[in-house]
């Protein structure tokens, strides 16, 4: 699989899409001057304690209190506690855990005013972004992540990922890493590790040790709120987290962020500088490698396939509904086969759907009915394949009786919401329409369907004098490609009556071809 990031740098933002095989599967997108970004270490003061949610609210330096739930103290909070108290006051200059006496873990059904108090300091990371209305998500249990290795604080356990498969290399992982450990500081081998020599992590270990000691010396005599450690920007942590064999290109906009990229995978991953490339062209970036027509046809209500068949994606305060509709194409062609073809084709686009908006919470899908029993037990084996993709943890559930599957899926940050109507070209009015950049495709996926169904059909598209021309000029045309590939002259006529993106298609006797 080619995977491939863009990214386009602007002066207040910075988007970063992520392709796989030319299709965008993720689009991030981070503002210049945001002070906040998941993984980020504070210290913070507590506000108030809410012992009917068994939670507190924790001043960070946000406009809103952050949210600190009872089940993300973690069971060494004392000893957190403890830490924070002694690195702020002088009490404990060492930073490392060696003899650091552990304070007895707490209960998981304690309650939160049994262990925290008003206006105290404690150290908290972010674990989601802030999302409508809340503020920030956060936990205790502070991690320190790095390419190979996750270390863990107060921790004594090293875990291999399970994407690493091989369980001679999990053993070697597991042996080489204890060796290494500083005590009382957990690890996590991450799968990037996989095939790493003693160097390379023990190399990595240090620079996660000296982050940890960064933390403990801005903590002596200082006040809440402070952020102590920041997570590395969107597109560092993005490389860092997925960069893998698979990249094959990285292209960027702006030379100072280009300069930045290099220098960092210079540090993570020599090998793979060689292919970051700075974008010269003056077409903007995202239109040289068709992100933004993707984002056109990705976002919005409806999601169209090549097939004809197409997704209805609604969104409520409680849940994510699709449902999924075989479109006029399918019509003619109702088995159960082509009802399982169809039913894996959304599968596949909705598992991409979760990932590119980045959808969270409880998910509810409307597949289309399907009698036989092994076709609905390959069609949730092909969820589940098409999600193992997904960096986010979710939850598939087997089709309920009445063929829906139910989804649950991380939520970390906001969900990706892009506008994609458009204003109506021709009364300029308030009223909006579907994005015009489509509207070819729409009638290629048309054209292609009335091929099928009537071959022997002499047929003439009829559209505004703008389609006309797109269609028309130029050498190799639209037209002539159509005729290349279908084997069959298109008649193309204008009408100034038609709305930019409106067309209509007519038969040899001159009846128009309806299509619904």
């Amino acid at each position: 699989m080619e995977k491939e990031l863009i990214i386009n740098s602007t002066p207040t933002d910075v988007e970063i899409a992520l392709l796989e095989n030319r299709r965008l599967v993720e689009i991030h997108r981070q503002k210049t001057n945001t002070n906040f970004t998941v993984g980020d270490i504070f210290l913070g003061k507590i506000k108030k304690t809410m012992p009917g949610l068994n939670a507190a609210f924790v001043d960070i330096g946000y406009k809103k209190d952050a949210f600190l739930h009872y089940t993300d103290l973690g069971p060494t909070l004392r000893s957190l506690l403890k830490f924070t108290n002694g690195a702020i006051s002088g009490g404990l200059p060492n930073p490392m855990l060696d003899n650091f006496k552990f304070e007895p873990d707490i209960i998981k059904t304690g309650k939160i005013d049994q262990v925290l108090s008003k206006r105290d300091a404690i150290l908290v990371q972010i674990l989601k972004e802030p999302i409508s209305t809340k503020g920030p998500r956060l936990s205790c249990e502070i991690t320190i992540p790095g390419r190979f290795l996750v270390m863990t604080p107060y921790s004594n356990v090293v875990a291999v990922s399970k994407k690493i498969a091989n369980a001679e290399e999990r053993k070697r992982l597991q042996l080489l890493v204890e060796s290494i450990r500083p005590k009382n500081f957990g690890l996590i081998v991450r799968t990037a590790a996989e095939g790493k020599k003693v160097a390379d992590l023990h190399e990595e270990l240090m620079l996660l040790i000296s982050k940890w000691k960064n933390v403990h010396k801005q903590l002596h005599n200082s006040k809440a709120p402070l952020k102590l450690l920041s997570e590395l920007d969107k597109t560092s942590s993005i490389l860092r987290d997925i960069l893998n064999e698979d990249f094959n290109r990285i292209v960027v906009n702006d030379k100072e962020l280009y300069q930045n990229i290099k220098e960092f995978l210079g540090k993570i991953a020599p090998d793979k500088v060689k292919i970051v490339q700075i974008h010269g062209n003056n077409r903007p970036v995202f239109d040289q490698y068709g992100v933004s027509k993707q984002i056109k046809a990705s976002f919005g209500k409806t999601a169209t396939m090549a097939s004809g068949a197409y997704l209805v994606i609604e969104h409520t305060e409680a849940m994510h509904v699709i449902d999924v509709n075989s479109g006029h194409k399918m019509g003619a062609k109702n088995s159960d086969n082509t009802a399982l073809n169809v039913n894996l084709e959304s599968a596949e686009e909705i598992a991409r759907q979760l990932r590119l908006r980045d959808i969270g919470g409880i998910i509810i899908v409307d597949f289309i009915d399907m009698r036989n029993a092994e076709h609905r037990r390959e069609l949730v084996r092909k969820m589940k394949e098409f999600m193992k993709k997904d960096r986010a943890q979710h939850t598939i559930l087997p089709l309920s009786k009445f063929g829906l599957m139910q989804i649950t899926r991380q939520r970390v940050r906001p969900e990706v919401k892009i506008d994609t109507t458009e204003k109506c070209p021709t009364c300029n009015g308030t009223g909006k329409s579907n994005a015009s950049i489509l509207v070819s495709d729409q009638v290629e996926r048309d054209l292609e369907f009335i091929l099928e169904t009537q071959p022997k059909s002499k047929i003439t598209l009829e559209t505004h004098p703008y389609l006309e021309a797109f269609f028309k000029k130029g050498f190799p045309s639209k037209r002539m490609g159509w005729f290349k590939q279908y084997g069959k002259w298109i008649r193309i006529n204008s009408n100034v009556d038609y709305a930019l993106n409106e067309y209509r298609f007519y038969d040899g006797n001159e009846d128009e071809i309806r299509l619904t």
